[in-house]
């Protein structure tokens, strides 16, 4: 098994591999399934996952709590009836990734992809991908082997929780696995998708966890947003030839001294950040029915 980024891009190029082949190859050792048992499982996860896109594209998705909801749709609309700026698959990939956390705070079905707060950013980058470059079902599955892949170093290197890191660690994380996954799907080397690691990580370093009145919504969602609009065009930059000056494993081990020097009034205790501001805590009073203290 492989320990790090490095680890991984040498094993898969050694062999003549994909990033995904080689995880696969990993999974199957680790876990004594067979290919066939291990692809199943991850075909069944990108069903979830494009159910609760087109969900979030369809739907009018509104949280309990009422502080998300419709702006997937929003967004569309604006695509569909205005000279928009970004290009479209960008904002596909946006939409797609806060279609698939509106759906998240809606207490519907999804994947966590490190987590459930950053659960947008992988299928959403994947499905604005497939739109963009017509992949096969098995090419897709094989994105979020190379995402897996990508999780596995962070995890085991750092944090994929914003308890433990802040959200550098999962928006971050979600991102930096999307990021490596558009790479290879649109023909880019392992070693370019370690460098759209680096480049899409070192972009969230710092980024706290503050959810206000402590909901997965306030500004998680935005973050997903974000978070794919980072990947999209990291994988753009590692595809052109960019590489990133700080070779992407030490930029996970900064991510890791960060989160150990992060307050915990920042790593998702609700306490500090937007979650601290006059707005934040109105909301908070009234989500909870409290006072306003």
């Amino acid at each position: 098994m492989f320990r790090n980024v490095a680890e991984l891009v040498e094993r898969a190029e050694s062999q003549g591999k994909k990033i995904s082949q080689v995880m696969i190859e990993a999974e199957i050792e680790v876990s004594g399934r067979t290919r066939e048992q291990i692809m199943a499982e991850m075909h069944r996860n990108l069903d979830v996952m494009e159910k609760a896109v087109r969900r979030g594209l369809t739907e009018d998705i509104q949280s309990h709590s009422g502080l998300t909801g419709g702006d997937a749709k929003k967004l569309q609309t604006y695509m569909n009836e205005k000279p928009f700026l970004s290009g479209a698959t960008l904002l596909n990939a946006v939409s797609m990734s806060i279609a698939v956390n509106e759906v998240n705070a809606a207490m519907g079905t999804i994947v966590a992809t490190p987590t459930a707060g950053a659960c947008g950013i992988v299928p959403g980058t994947l499905f604005a991908m497939a739109d963009k470059l017509q992949p096969t079902r098995e090419e897709m599955v094989n994105y979020l082997f190379t995402a897996g892949a990508i999780g596995y170093c962070i995890a085991n290197n750092a944090f994929i929780s914003g308890a433990a890191g802040g959200c550098q660690a999962e928006v971050g994380s979600a991102t930096a696995m999307a990021a490596a996954a558009i790479v290879e799907m649109a023909g880019g080397t392992p070693e370019q998708s370690s460098q759209a690691v680096g480049i899409a990580l070192k972009n969230m370093l710092g980024l706290v966890c503050d959810p206000v009145a402590g909901l997965v919504e306030v500004p998680c969602v935005k973050r997903n947003a974000m978070g794919a609009a980072i990947a999209t065009v990291a994988a753009d930059m590692a595809l052109a030839g960019i590489r990133s000056v700080i070779p992407t494993d030490e930029v996970i081990e900064a991510m890791y001294r960060i989160g150990c020097a992060m307050p915990n009034t920042l790593k998702e205790t609700a306490q500090g950040g937007l979650a601290a501001t006059r707005t934040g805590r109105q909301i908070e009073a009234k989500v909870f029915g409290v006072p306003l203290t």
